[in-house]
């Protein structure tokens, strides 16, 4: 195989490991987490800060099962289920106990009428019958630890099926037991090759067809060492298989095929929970195209679709999420294999130039990094390719050096360069005998290598013997058969790594006691309503976000005076709760720079506020900012993942590019300045067209005090939009010209 994953251990994790013969994980995390006997601390919101991870083993290894409504009457279903489990047992050395009411042996095995009857506790049992609830409750009874339900008719039907499901949960949660499915299928009971060695992929997947393509690279001598198809996930679900995996020592990487989340918490600890450990998590997640979209009154709520949160949430915890299942087979397979890279530099290596031009465009465009050889390399490579050939990257060897001495020459000094961890060499089609020389070159010189050595059979043939015994029998190359695969692979390799190298888990310094700040905002907070922008902004200064300097008047008389104080140029704007977007409504007016201007200002303003039917708190004559970036941030609440914060461009921007990041609190600093490089127009951060840089500082200082605000207010915050916020230019700060805020 191609060597084991890196990533991190604790010291038991790290004992089991070498006790399993595969080299352990480089730590990566900065502190362990809870053991199991352990108190799983809180955060502010009274949410678990680690996931806590099941205790499998016995149901993937089960000393004694139970096989509830088992048969062996021919042309029944349970009959070959039944059959199916016999032999598994056998295969894991559990005992097997068949269940039914109606028989005295199953197979030649003594069959008991009920669970009552069983001659000992069972650790798993395996429910063969159309309603597993009446058995559930027979199971909590004799304490068995593991139970699955195969029956459909569930939430998969409708909302009656929902109905069941729920009533299903509750009697397991009840129980003691934990429950797989229902809506489950055998996968679980799969027979795995015990001929193949090295670190293995552990799948999961809700549904079992969809992990066939993953379990069939057995074939091509991929080890797997799990399946969990976890149905309709009434009890366990796709959360605690990752955890539990990512704690299994000869797991290299856990693949994931998911159609829905149970509880994105959970999948977020989970995935913490597999980062810290170094271990990979591979993901096809279907519903790109459902956009979750509902009607929301601020910017942010229309900006962020429920696959946008995903799939943000996602990356943000190290998941990597590929969109085919070819792509999970391929990149599931490299990252449980591959070594920890030396080097992020990608170099191309062909016999055509037309090949090696084509993939490096690919490779860069997806962001490889494909560092230029330095002219004492290219010097050295020139020894064995013609001068006239480039040789800086790719690499074009112009196909006669590769059917002699020479082929393995130029490979070994390409891996020899400090600044490549990744060699690609791209075959387009078999030409024998060369093809068959240059595959066993690569081959040699991997097994001699520390460095990832990667080839693309282009041929759609797939028999030829280089391909089938020369490559798919190498321990050390990874094998592709397009060039999208390798790519997507590859990248997801080098950024696993980055990723994990540098990775402190967010959940450590989430807040786990309420700031001064929050108390001062929960006095402003009015369930189910939502606030003026004057009441919104001054739930910003609780938690220390700027505003301009502005004073709330009801007469025109207190207009004045409060232009005055405040400076003019002024804003003068309509403030009530109703009131979303008021410049529709012409409630705003700015650049006003006379007592005269202030008072026709307020005469306007509240004519259009009665005319329109709208109440008003006051009208607000606010400091006149001009010069900066306008952006927007905000807080939504996600079904699956509870509150989240967006950044994105702002004013008018907003409505026009829809450019926007965003994350799952809690996050850091790192996290939010990779929010803002993000954005499609992050260069207007940076001082376009002579403009000053902005303050990107105070920005990311906004950004981490709004996921703050999410924390502590998740529960009575349901929206909140600041629009624009303006960042000045660089050391002058950050001002929240408008507020939207919606209390639940």
């Amino acid at each position: 195989m191609l060597g084991s994953t890196h990533g991190t251990l604790t010291t038991d994790f790290r004992a089991r490991v070498e006790a399993c013969g595969e080299s352990p994980r480089t730590a990566v995390h900065s502190s362990a987490a809870p053991s199991a006997d352990d108190a799983v601390p809180l955060d502010v919101s009274g949410r678990p800060l680690y996931a806590e991870v099941p205790d499998l083993d016995r149901f993937f290894r089960p000393e004694s099962v139970a096989a509830i409504g088992a048969s062996d009457a021919e042309g029944r279903p349970n009959t070959g289920i039944t059959r199916q489990l016999i032999a598994w047992a056998e295969r894991v050395g559990a005992r097997i106990h068949p269940v039914h009411p109606t028989r005295t042996t199953v197979f030649g095995l003594t069959c008991h009428a009920s669970v009552a009857d069983l001659p000992e506790q069972v650790d798993l049992a395996v429910l063969l019958v159309a309603d597993p609830l009446p058995v559930i409750e027979e199971l909590a009874e004799t304490k068995v630890k593991f139970a699955v339900a195969f029956a459909s008719g569930f939430a998969e039907t409708g909302d009656a099926g929902a109905a069941a499901q729920e009533r299903l949960g509750a009697a397991v949660r009840g129980s003691g037991l934990r429950l797989l499915g229902p809506n489950t299928n055998l996968n679980a009971f799969e027979e795995f090759r015990e001929d193949l060695d090295g670190p293995a992929i552990a799948l999961i997947t809700q549904s079992g067809h969809q992990g066939r393509p993953v379990y069939t690279l057995q074939e091509l001598g991929i080890r797997l060492s799990h399946w969990a198809p976890t149905g309709n996930e009434a009890d366990l679900e796709t959360s605690d298989f990752i955890s539990y995996f990512a704690e299994q020592p000869e797991v290299g990487a856990i693949a994931c095929y998911v159609e829905g989340l149970k509880d994105g918490r959970a999948f977020l600890l989970a995935a913490d929970h597999a980062a810290r450990n170094g271990v990979p998590v591979v993901a096809v997640k279907v519903g790109r195209t459902e956009t979750g979209a509902r009607m929301a009154a601020s910017h942010t709520g229309k900006l962020t679709g429920a696959d946008t949160v995903v799939d943000a949430a996602m990356r943000q915890f190290g998941v990597i999420r590929v969109d085919g299942l070819d792509e999970l087979q391929d990149t599931a397979a490299l990252l449980a294999r591959a070594r920890r890279p030396k080097a992020d530099g990608v170099v191309v290596y062909s016999i055509s130039g037309g090949t090696g031009a084509h993939f490096s465009d690919l490779a860069s465009e997806a962001g490889l990094t494909l560092p230029t050889l330095s002219q004492a390399k290219q010097d050295e490579l020139h020894q064995w390719i013609p001068g006239y050939l480039n040789v800086a990257n790719p690499v074009d060897n112009g196909g006669h050096p590769v059917g002699d001495w020479r082929g393995r020459k130029i490979i070994d000094a390409i891996l020899a360069d400090p600044s490549v961890g990744v060699l690609i060499c791209p075959i387009t089609g078999p030409f024998p005998p060369m093809s068959d020389k240059l595959a066993q070159d690569l081959v040699d010189a991997a097994e001699q290598s520390d460095k990832l050595v990667c080839v693309i059979w282009g041929s759609p043939v797939g028999t030829e013997d280089a391909y089938r015994t020369t490559l798919l029998g190498s321990s050390r190359v990874a094998t592709f058969r397009t060039f999208g695969n390798c790519i997507t692979a590859v990248r997801a390799y080098l950024g696993h790594h980055r990723f994990t190298a540098g990775y402190r888990s967010p959940f450590e310094d989430a807040p786990r006691t309420p700031s001064p700040s929050y108390r001062k905002a929960q006095a402003l907070m009015r369930p189910s309503q939502q606030l003026s922008e004057h009441a919104a902004k001054q739930l910003l200064r609780a938690y220390g976000i700027r505003v301009p300097r502005e004073q709330l008047v009801t007469s025109a008389a207190a207009a004045v005076r409060a232009a005055g104080l405040v400076g003019y140029p002024v804003v003068m704007k309509a403030s009530g709760p109703q009131l979303g977007h008021k410049t529709e409504l012409g409630l705003v007016k700015i650049g006003l720079t006379s007592a005269s201007q202030i008072r026709d200002a307020y005469r306007e303003l509240t004519d259009i506020a009665r005319y329109e039917n709208v109440p008003l708190d006051g009208i607000l004559v606010c400091q006149m900012v001009e010069r900066g970036v306008e952006m927007v941030v905000g807080v939504t609440q996600d079904d699956l993942f509870g509150p989240t914060v967006t950044v994105g461009l702002g004013g008018v921007l907003v409505e026009v590019l829809h450019d926007a990041a965003v994350r799952v609190p809690p996050f850091g600093e790192d996290q939010a300045r990779a929010m803002l490089r993000e954005l499609r127009g992050h260069a207007l951060l940076e001082g376009v067209r002579g403009a000053p840089p902005a303050d990107v500082d105070a920005l990311v200082e906004v950004v981490l005090r709004i996921q703050r605000m999410a924390l502590e207010l998740g529960d009575e915050l349901s929206e909140l939009d600041i629009n624009p916020l303006m960042v000045l230019p660089r050391g002058q700060g950050a001002v929240a010209l408008d507020a939207l805020a919606i209390c639940r």
